[in-house]
């Protein structure tokens, strides 16, 4: 009986260390790669309509702070002769009941670019709020807005959703309003569309995006077309 009831609890112990969760690690570091058939940035593109290379990596603390840098090929004669794009970022996420909250501050550079023997590099701060499959985040310019005259405290609003629909397949959509205040170039403001789908292929996300805007001939590439219209991106992508 002895030697029964020793066996029951010799098991129930190996059981419960077998199953026991993993304690949360202090810090996570990932990346991610990917390949677009255009690189579009708030509705417009950033590469002349054509292809992008993009990547980065993210270290995030058990507390809610994180680092993380990101990049792309943009086009040169869009950006004063700069060919690359690189985004460094930080902030600090948490929860509050159903909600999660993500503040924090972004830095655009581009190396090499010259507009006015100055840089058109961009500095914003963050703030946004997640409930369910829906997030509604707000970003405010620090500095003018990629080298436009006189357009410091422009501002973005950005309402985007994501949905998980099972087998690997997940829909997303996003309307963002940007407002410039005293921009030299007439723009003043406007709105962009994207809606998208994508695939999971064992880790590899194959995505199709319809993307537009409503200031369709802000930007004009070289070859005289809108950087702003209506168009689709292929991609490719996967986090490691």
């Amino acid at each position: 009986m002895k030697k029964t009831l020793l066996a029951t609890a010799l098991a129930m112990c190996a059981s419960s260390t077998a199953f026991a969760a993993d304690p949360e690690p202090d810090y996570t570091f990932s990346g991610n790669a990917g390949l677009f058939s255009d690189y579009r940035f708030r509705g417009f593109s950033q590469t002349n309509l054509k292809p992008a290379f993009q990547g980065g990596f993210d270290f995030a603390h058990k507390s809610g702070f994180y680092l993380g840098n990101w990049n792309s090929n943009v086009d040169s004669g869009l950006f004063s002769g700069g060919s690359l794009e690189m985004d460094f970022y930080g902030g600090y996420k948490f929860n509050y009941e159903d909600f999660s909250f993500d503040v924090g501050g972004l830095y655009y550079y581009y190396p090499g670019s010259k507009l006015n023997g100055s840089t058109i590099d961009n500095f914003e701060l963050y703030g946004a709020v997640g409930y369910g499959p829906f997030t509604l985040k707000y970003s405010h310019g620090m500095t003018d807005f990629f080298g436009a005259p006189d357009s410091k405290n422009n501002f973005y609003l950005d309402l985007g959703a994501a949905f998980d629909l099972g087998d690997g397949w997940g829909a997303n959509g996003h309307v963002g309003y940007q407002k410039l205040k005293n921009d030299a170039t007439g723009l003043n403001h406007y709105v962009d569309y994207k809606v998208g789908v994508t695939k999971d292929l064992d880790g590899w996300i194959v995505g199709l995006s319809l993307v537009t805007t409503s200031k369709k001939d802000w930007i004009v590439t070289n070859r005289g077309k809108n950087a702003g219209r209506f168009g689709g991106v292929l991609s490719l992508s996967k986090a490691f």
